[in-house]
């Protein structure tokens, strides 16, 4: 049987409960009712997006950008008034919005550091 394609996306957070508002006040990400303890399930579409507490072993804190090699892409309705909002709010910008194949498009780093592109060309 062949792998159909991504199924789940799922982050490591240092502070769940500081990751979980950072993502519902500026990416306007909502809860999904269902979901374990120790995660934040997101009610997105067409794969599901999630946060959860650091697995045993891990050690976010020795890494300066955890995920490093990883490329972590979401789709967004209105990019320019979310980048907007994050320097607003003095949050780091990897890379100032620009508009190419995948209409505006623009990186920042979330509280623990993981490197987010957004893009509003579905």
């Amino acid at each position: 049987m062949p792998v159909t394609g991504p199924d789940f996306l799922s982050l490591q957070a240092r502070d769940l409960a500081a990751s979980q508002a950072f993502y519902e006040r500026y990416l306007g990400l909502v809860r999904s009712p269902s979901g374990p303890p120790h995660a934040v399930v997101f009610a997105t579409t067409p794969i599901a997006f999630a946060l959860r507490d650091i697995a045993q072993g891990t050690d976010l804190a020795g890494v300066d950008q955890p995920g490093i090699g990883a490329a972590i892409w979401l789709h967004a309705t209105d990019v320019q008034a979310i980048h907007d909002a994050l320097v607003a709010d003095g949050h780091t910008i990897v890379m100032d919005p620009i508009d190419g194949p995948f209409g505006r498009t623009f990186t920042f780093a979330d509280p623990d550091g993981y490197r987010i592109t957004l893009h509003d060309r579905a």
